[in-house]
């Protein structure tokens, strides 16, 4: 009777051990905005999920989805914060329409660069701001920002830009705040998905667009098209990438899986950057040697233009909203103090 006790109170044990072990586990099903194919934007996003599986003894799992296959990019937020998915790999300058702010924490005309974009979100109030963003405008999701990258190209064009007038009339393709400044110069803008650009430029439906750095906008092949391409990115200094994952789902997650996917998300903050810093020169050097691309920089007199646009931009943007206008100051506090970090530490342009 003793033995049979004792077995019994194994098998329970055994039963406890096994029904925690199964509570505890998570699959992220994470539908991605940008193709895993594209270095440094949508590259990050496998090499977190190999981690989170890594670190947490395989209890912790992501299924990465390309864009398209089990939720439209654009439709990411809205899916994750319903429950219809638990996660989403995208960023936040897609969510404008919905949320004024949301561009802020994504990229920033004349905004700050990668480490400074860092420091505000981690040691500032940037990463306070952007979750409240999402409580207030009543999305049910956690946000963690999961990949950054340096400045983009500032476009690519069929024809010389030597002035605003040139940009007058244009179709362009443009993100986030940076194409509210181009809409002032009369620029007609959209914002296509990135898979959506190559052929609309063939079409004519779009004269000149921008989408990301050069090793990017390479596999993109928008240099069969179109020649000339701008820098520098003045409208998108560096770019953070979002993992949302279903606050619900977050909240019932163990302490362990949210420490795991939190500092997998910082790694893959480090990750991106290095990654794509590492391999913009050979892009460059093929879009001239082997391409036929003309690289093209900015006169002052332009980017005085672009930079009193965005101020305009700004402004009319604060005044709308009152949380554009709450974040957008925070930000530039914390930019002025840095600058005196920056002006004094970093050596000066030539």
């Amino acid at each position: 009777m003793k033995k049979t006790l004792t077995s019994l109170a194994i098998a329970a044990t055994l039963l406890t051990t096994t029904a925690a072990q199964a509570a505890d586990k998570l699959l992220l099903k994470t539908p991605i905005a940008f193709s895993t194919a594209l270095p440094g934007l949508g590259s990050p996003i496998p090499r977190v999920a190999e981690q989170l599986d890594l670190m947490s003894g395989g209890t912790l799992k992501m299924k990465v989805y390309e864009p398209g296959k089990l939720v439209p990019p654009f439709e990411i937020l809205d899916a994750v914060s319903s429950g219809k998915i638990n996660s989403g790999y995208t960023t936040a300058g897609y969510w404008a329409g919905k949320i004024p702010a949301a561009p802020l924490f994504s990229a920033v005309p004349f905004g700050p660069e990668a480490g400074e974009y860092m420091a505000w979100l981690y040691y500032g109030n940037g990463m306070n701001l952007y979750q409240e963003m999402y409580d207030q405008a009543g999305f049910n999701v956690k946000v963690l920002p999961c990949a950054i990258i340096a400045p983009e190209t500032s476009g690519w064009f069929a024809k010389e830009i030597n002035s605003a007038e040139d940009l007058e009339g244009l179709k362009m393709r443009f993100f986030g705040l940076g194409g509210k400044v181009m809409q002032r110069l009369g620029v007609a803008t959209s914002l296509l998905p990135g898979g959506e650009i190559f052929p609309a430029l063939e079409k004519g439906a779009i004269d000149a667009t921008e989408f990301s750095m050069p090793a990017i906008d390479a596999r993109l092949g928008f240099h069969k098209l179109v020649k000339f391409n701008y820098f520098p990115g003045w409208h998108q200094q560096a770019t953070v990438f979002e993992l949302l994952v279903n606050k619900d789902v977050w909240n019932e997650a163990s302490d362990q899986h949210k420490a795991i996917i939190e500092n997998a998300c910082k790694a893959s903050m480090t990750d991106s950057f290095a990654e794509g810093e590492a391999i913009q020169h050979d892009a460059l050097l093929d879009n001239v040697e082997n391409n036929g691309v003309t690289i093209k920089i900015w006169s002052d007199e332009m980017l005085n233009v672009f930079r009193e646009n965005w101020n305009a931009v700004a402004d009319e943007e604060a005044a709308n909203d009152e949380f554009f206008a709450k974040v957008l100051g925070d930000m530039t506090e914390f930019r002025e103090g840095y600058a005196i970090w920056k002006e004094n530490a970093f050596l000066p342009r030539k």
